[in-house]
């Protein structure tokens, strides 16, 4: 009997010729860049709306990506301390955080 080794599949990043999905924020929702690893899943994100939030990744996307300084992702402010601290809901590939930055959603990020 002759065992095959399986290859893995890469996984493939769409091109810029092809069509895909952003998500863009919705109500209550903005873009920040990470800033800062601060370690037990909490990192702080500099946002569009002028605020550096201290963020935390809820249990549910935790499991499932890793996000390192410099990535673009989706805040959700809290409730109480609007101003100081967030959720990630979304990290962007490096295709989607282009289109992001070419259609304008990221403008108020370099300026603080």
């Amino acid at each position: 009997m002759v065992y095959v080794k399986k290859r893995k599949r890469k996984k493939q990043e769409p091109t810029p010729e092809t069509a895909m999905r952003v998500r863009t924020p919705r109500e209550g929702q903005v873009l920040g860049e990470v800033e800062q690893l601060l370690g037990d899943r909490r990192m702080m994100v500099r946002c569009a709306d002028k605020h550096a939030r201290v963020c935390r990744i809820p249990g549910k996307i935790r499991r499932r990506i890793w996000i390192k300084e410099g990535d673009i992702v989706l805040v959700e402010p809290w409730t109480v301390q609007t101003n100081e601290k967030g959720d990630i809901l979304w990290r962007y590939s490096h295709h989607q955080a282009n289109w992001l930055e070419r259609k304008g959603f990221l403008e108020g990020i370099e300026e603080v």
